[in-house]
């Protein structure tokens, strides 16, 4: 219980302050097998139950500990189909790892970084060649996947798995959704996210690009088409903005826009690659959650002199990772808390100057738990800034929904959908994911996927 977790080595802040490469460089073999040997292998493991892909945590862990790695990560694969992309990116600290004994009197296991380093291990060598069998034999039965982010994803290999032929329909020109345009190089490599796609393709997934459906082809169509169920995981792409004055302003950008620039088209690149990215050298990042703190990060590898964040809450209130918050601190970002713009002020030309802020002050908690900001009066001011990236959320895109007016909806656009099944209000529909929730964790949409999947399977069993 007192053995310390092993701390994982990262580029040295000078060095990734200037470049795009990933910053953890993962455990080596000796140190995974070290971390891994301070598991209690509990018998009823409480981090089972953090884990929305049903991951047996203590049986992969054991096995890595003992050296036998090929059995380890077969555990890890049996139940995760992107074992790379969730140790990098998925909050275990809030989920399999909050509730792991070892975190009641010291650190928790390093859950995320041991199921890193094994598919890392198995992608240098190999051992990650598909090699899930098919259960049974479905016959002819055909699913459509709308979206090819990490609940399409999951959804269609566990479906393929089952004998059923499955397409996934990608509105972009790669697979991946928003582990390809929302996440930036130095968190998960791109190289990373092709490779497991084409895990989920070696799996009998077929997988087709520049698709958009509710534009290029409606819900309708593909059942006319001929599959006979349909699940929805578009993600939650629509961004949301503040509302108030000069927001049009040039060098203000949606962190949807601007992240898509950066990550999918390559502006990190230029001009090796055709996109580039007008960054100023004082750049405002307005939100406090993950996708804040990419954009603020990528901002300034990208040049910026100066990158600040602006969150209306303190800093207890962030609901961005830890990890990821730590890393930007230490990169030098600058953290303004209780800060809310009230207005973006712009030069004759229309370019960005500066942010008109009001300080706050916390009231009582509002819906979400959190305690409520509330405007201290008197106290605006204009802080200088030349480019500002608006980062408070996203929502679900509207065309999927329109073109089947029958699919209900709620208030922001999401899809209703039963959080066990993933069924909708139509027949043979289904949806998981962040079209049905708002943005939310990677993990979180790979279990709503999979939950989809046993529903479809046994919606076509039983005979539709």
């Amino acid at each position: 219980m007192k053995a310390k977790r092993v701390e994982v080595t990262k580029q040295q802040v000078f060095q990734r302050i200037k470049n795009f490469n990933e910053v953890s460089l993962g455990y080596t073999e000796a140190e995974a097998k070290l971390e891994a040997s301070r598991c209690l292998q509990c018998r009823n493991a409480a981090c089972i139950r953090g884990c929305p892909v049903e991951i047996n945590i203590p049986e992969f862990v054991r096995l890595l500990r003992d050296g036998a790695l090929s059995q380890a990560f077969a555990s890890l694969r049996s139940k995760n189909i992107l074992p790379a992309i969730c140790g990098r990116v998925c909050p275990q600290e809030t989920q399999c790892e909050q509730l792991c004994v070892l975190g009641k009197k010291g650190q928790p296991l390093a859950i995320g970084r041991l199921e890193r380093f094994l598919a890392d291990w198995a992608r240098s060598t190999g051992e990650d060649r598909n090699k899930r069998e098919t259960i049974t034999d479905s016959g002819s039965h055909r699913v459509a996947v709308v979206g090819s982010g990490p609940a399409g994803l999951t959804c269609a290999a566990e479906l393929a798995s089952h004998g059923i032929s499955v397409t996934i329909f990608e509105s972009l020109h790669r697979p991946g959704g928003v582990l390809v345009y929302g996440i930036p190089e130095f968190r998960l490599p791109k190289a990373i996210v092709a490779h497991e796609v084409q895990q989920v393709k070696k799996a009998g997934v077929e997988i087709i690009t520049d698709v958009v459906v509710g534009k290029t082809m409606t819900l309708p169509d593909l059942f006319r088409t001929g599959y006979e169920a349909i699940f929805i995981a578009s993600g939650a792409g629509l961004p949301s903005f503040l509302g108030i004055p000069g927001e049009n302003s040039l060098r203000v950008y949606s962190a949807n826009e601007f992240l898509t620039r950066v990550n999918l088209m390559g502006a990190f690149r230029f001009p090796e690659t055709d996109t580039p990215v007008d960054v100023g050298r004082q750049v405002a990042v307005i939100g406090g959650g993950n996708v804040a703190m990419d954009a603020a990060r990528c901002a300034l590898r990208l040049g910026a002199e100066s990158v600040q964040v602006l969150y209306r809450r303190t800093e207890q209130e962030l609901p961005a990772r830890r990890e990821e918050y730590e890393n930007a601190r230490e990169e030098g970002i600058v953290f303004e808390f209780l800060v809310s713009p009230t207005a973006i002020i712009a030069d004759e030309k229309g370019y960005v100057t500066g942010i008109k802020i009001i300080r706050n002050r916390l009231g009582e908690p509002d819906e979400s738990g959190r305690r409520r900001p509330v405007p201290i009066p008197d106290s605006e001011t204009v802080l200088p800034f030349d480019t500002v990236i608006v980062a408070i959320g996203q929502n679900p895109n509207p065309l999927i929904a329109a073109s089947c007016p029958e699919l209900k909806t709620g208030r922001h656009g999401e899809i209703i959908a039963d959080p066990e099944t993933g069924a909708t209000s139509v027949a043979g529909i289904f949806a998981g994911g962040d079209i049905t929730t708002g943005a939310a964790t990677v993990i979180s949409a790979m279990g709503a996927g999979k939950k989809a999947a046993r529903a479809i399977v046994q919606y076509l069993s039983q005979g539709r």
